[in-house]
C-alpha cells in the first residue's frame, strides 16, 4: 500500500527521494517523509498530506543535505494521518530510521515488551515498534541487527532501514511486501514499484521472502534466511520510460484507457502461433488437462470482476463447474480442492496480500496453481505454478483499466488453449476465436476514439448521489466493474444489481431522477433486461442504456443511448467496459476529484 525508496551513492539524497516518491504516490499519499543521514546523525522531514507539502519544506530536498536517505509515501493502516504516524520513524535514541509497507500483526505485545524496557513511542503506528526492536536488538552491525529484529515480528513487511552508525549504508529485508533493489553505476536503490526508478537504473534485483539486501553505494550483499551471503541475479528491464509517464495526458489513467487497444495486442498476439494457442509458461500434462473436473477463481477488486466473466467463458467452453471466490474470504471459508482441480489466481500487481494467501492455502493443499499477473518477478508470479503475464505495461492510476481489460482477454486465452486440449473446440470454433481475438484491439481502439458522447452524458449526471447499475448475466458481471470505477473515483454511491433481482427489495430506492445504467449487451437475455428498464422507468428512474450498434428497440425505452460494436458475446464485455471506464472518469473530473489518486485508496493491496 506504502511506497518505498531509498539511496546511497555520491549525491544528494533528498531530491532523488523526492523524485522517485511523486512516482509512488499512486501507492499512498496520506503522509510522506524522508530520513537524511548528515554529519553522523539521522535528519527526517516529514509532513501529513500531499507529498508536495514535503517539497515545498525542503524547497525540493535542497534543504536536507546528505547522500543516503530513505523516503516514504504513505497509505494509513495503524493510527489516523499525521505528523507523528508519517514514516519514516525513529528509534528512541534516534539512531535507527525505519520505513515500512505492509502489516505488523503482534505489534502490541512487542509494543509493551519494548516500553516495559524503557523504550518510549511518540506514535500510533505498528512501525514504530520495528525501529525500537531495531535498537534492541542491535549487533553492531546493521545487516545482522535487522536480520535479528524480524524473527521477532509477524505480519507481512518490506523494510528499508539506516542506521547513524553506518552512514553510507541501506538495509532492506521484505515478507509478503513488494521491495525491489536497483543496482546504477556508483550508487544504489530500494524501491517499491520498479517505474520509480527507471530513470536512475535498469539493472534490478527482484527480492524474496526473509531476504536481506544491505547497500552501500559500491556494493549490494544479500543475506539468505539463514543469514548467509549468497549471489543474486539481477533482471534487466527493457520497458520504455514514457510508459511510466503521463505523456501528455491529464492523467494516468485517461492514458492508461488509451493505452487499452495496445495492450491488449501485447496479451493476445503472441500466443496465438500457427492457427493455435500456445501460453507462455503453460505446460500443462494432456492427461492431467483431459482429467480436470473445476477451476476455481480467486481475485480481488476488479480482478474479482474479471474472474466472473471468466467464469462464463470457462464453463461455456469446458462444460465443468467455476467457482469464482473474493481472495479474502477464499482459504476461511475451507474450500474443497482436490487433485483434478485448477485455482486460478489474478492480480494486476501480483502483491495483493489476500490473493498471496490464497494462492499458499492452494498449494498447501496440492491443487496446482495458474496465476494471472501483470507484474514480471512478484509474489504471486514467482509462487504460482504457472503464470500468465498480460503484458498491459507499468499502470499508475490507482483505479485500474487495462489491467483488467487485459486479465479478461488473458481468461479467454485460458479457455480457448484449454479447449483445444481437451478437444471441446472444433478447428473452425478455435480460427473464428481466433480471428475475434485478433480483431479485438482494432475494435477497442474505435470504441476509445471518440468521448465526446459519453463526456456530454457525465456533464448531465456528475451530481448525482445515487446510480445504480443492472444487467443480466455477462451485463451484470460488467455492471459490477462498471459501479466499482464510478465509485472508486468519483465518491458517488453506487452499486450493481442483476436486473431480475429489483423486485426483491432494491427497487425501494428507486425514485423520480434516480439514474440507472442498464447494460444490455447480452443478446440472450436482452428483451428481459428491456422489461427491467421499463420497471425502473415507470418508478420514475432516468435510464441510460449501454446496448449493440443497431439496437434501435433500446432507444424506445431508455432516455440515453451509448452503444458498442458487437464481436461476438464473449468477448464483448471487453469493449462494453470502455464508455464505462470514460464515463467514471469524466464524472470524477467535473467534480474535481483527483482521478489518480481517490481518496483513501492505494493501487497495490499488501494488507489483509
Amino acid at each position: 500500500m506504502c511506497g518505498i525508496i531509498g539511496y546511497t551513492g555520491p549525491r544528494q539524497a533528498a531530491p532523488i527521494l523526492l523524485d522517485a516518491l511523486k512516482k509512488l504516490e499512486y501507492r499512498g499519499y496520506d503522509s510522506a517523509g524522508m530520513a537524511v543521514i548528515s554529519l553522523d546523525a539521522i535528519q527526517v522531514r516529514k509532513m501529513r498530506g500531499r507529498l508536495q507539502l514535503l517539497a515545498n519544506m525542503t524547497r525540493d530536498g535542497r534543504d536536507l543535505p546528505g547522500t543516503v536517505g530513505i523516503g516514504h509515501t504513505r497509505w494509513a493502516t495503524h493510527g489516523e494521518p499525521s505528523y507523528y504516524n508519517s514514516h519514516p520513524h525513529l528509534s528512541s535514541s534516534g539512531r535507527f530510521a525505519v520505513v515500512h509497507n505492509g502489516i505488523i500483526e503482534n505489534y502490541r505485545p512487542l509494543k509493551d515488551m519494548l516500553i516495559a524496557k524503557g523504550y518510549t513511542f511518540l506514535s500510533a503506528t505498528d512501525t514504530e515498534v520495528i525501529s525500537n526492536l531495531m535498537e534492541y536488538c542491535d549487533q553492531g552491525d546493521l545487516a545482522r541487527t535487522l536480520m535479528a529484529a524480524v524473527k521477532h515480528l509477524q505480519g507481512s513487511y518490506a523494510l528499508g532501514v539506516l542506521s547513524a552508525d553506518e552512514p553510507d549504508r541501506i538495509a532492506a529485508v521484505r515478507r509478503d511486501s513488494p521491495l525491489i533493489v536497483g543496482r546504477g553505476e556508483g550508487e544504489n536503490f530500494i524501491v517499491s514499484d520498479i517505474p520509480a526508478i527507471l530513470s536512475l537504473t535498469r539493472d534490478v534485483y527482484l527480492m524474496k521472502d526473509g531476504e536481506v539486501a544491505l547497500l552501500d553505494p559500491e556494493k549490494i550483499t544479500f543475506f539468505d534466511p539463514y543469514g548467509e551471503q549468497f549471489d543474486k541475479e539481477s533482471f534487466h528491464v527493457d520497458w520504455d520510460v514514457s510508459a511510466a509517464e503521463k505523456g501528455g495526458y491529464e492523467h494516468f489513467m485517461m492514458k492508461e484507457m488509451m493505452e487499452q487497444p495496445t495492450a491488449l495486442r501485447e496479451t493476445i498476439r503472441p500466443r496465438i502461433k500457427d492457427g493455435r494457442f500456445v501460453l507462455d509458461g503453460l505446460q500443462l500434462d494432456p492427461d492431467w488437462v483431459k482429467s480436470l473436473s473445476m477451476v476455481h477463481i480467486v481475485a480481488c477488486g476488479s480482478a474479482y470482476h474479471a474472474g466472473r466473466l471468466g467464469k462464463n467463458l470457462l464453463e461455456g467452453r469446458l462444460g465443468i463447474p467455476v467457482d469464482v471466490d473474493i481472495a479474502s474470504e477464499f482459504r476461511y471459508r475451507q474450500p474443497i480442492l482436490k487433485p483434478e482441480h485448477l485455482v486460478v489466481i489474478i492480480s494486476q500487481s501480483g502483491e495483493t496480500a489476500d490473493s498471496i494467501a490464497a494462492l499458499r492455502e492452494a498449494k498447501g493443499k496440492g491443487v496446482k496453481t495458474l496465476a494471472i499477473v501483470n507484474v514480471v518477478g512478484s509474489t504471486i508470479a514467482r509462487e504460482a505454478d504457472y503464470t500468465l503475464y498480460t503484458w498491459a505495461g507499468p499502470e499508475i492510476a490507482v483505479a485500474t483499466t487495462k489491467g483488467y481489460t487485459t486479465q479478461v482477454a488473458a481468461l479467454a486465452l485460458l479457455t480457448c488453449c484449454l479447449a483445444q486440449e481437451r478437444g471441446q473446440m472444433s478447428g473452425e470454433e478455435l480460427q473464428q476465436m481466433e480471428a475475434l481475438l485478433m480483431k479485438l484491439p482494432d475494435a477497442a481502439e474505435e470504441v476509445l476514439s471518440d468521448h465526446k458522447e459519453v463526456q456530454r452524458l457525465a456533464s448531465l449526471f456528475f451530481n448525482h448521489k445515487d446510480i445504480f447499475f443492472i444487467g443480466r448475466g455477462i451485463d451484470y458481471s460488467l455492471s459490477l466493474e462498471g459501479s466499482l470505477k464510478l465509485k472508486e473515483i468519483s465518491y458517488i454511491h453506487s452499486e450493481a444489481q442483476p436486473a431480475g433481482e429489483l423486485k426483491h427489495g432494491t427497487i425501494s430506492l428507486i425514485q423520480p431522477g434516480t439514474l440507472v445504467i442498464a447494460l444490455a449487451t447480452g443478446k440472450r437475455l436482452r428483451d428481459k433486461t428491456i422489461s427491467n428498464i421499463q420497471e425502473v422507468r415507470a418508478r420514475g428512474a432516468v435510464v441510460l442504456a449501454l446496448c449493440l450498434e443497431h439496437d434501435e428497440e433500446i432507444e424506445s425505452v431508455a432516455d440515453h443511448v451509448l452503444r458498442v460494436p458487437f464481436l461476438c458475446e464473449e468477448l464483448e464485455p471487453i469493449l462494453a467496459i470502455l464508455p464505462l471506464q470514460l464515463f467514471a472518469y469524466y464524472v470524477a473530473a467535473l467534480n474535481g476529484n483527483d482521478v489518480d489518486k481517490p481518496r483513501n485508496l492505494a493501487k497495490s493491496v499488501t494488507v489483509e
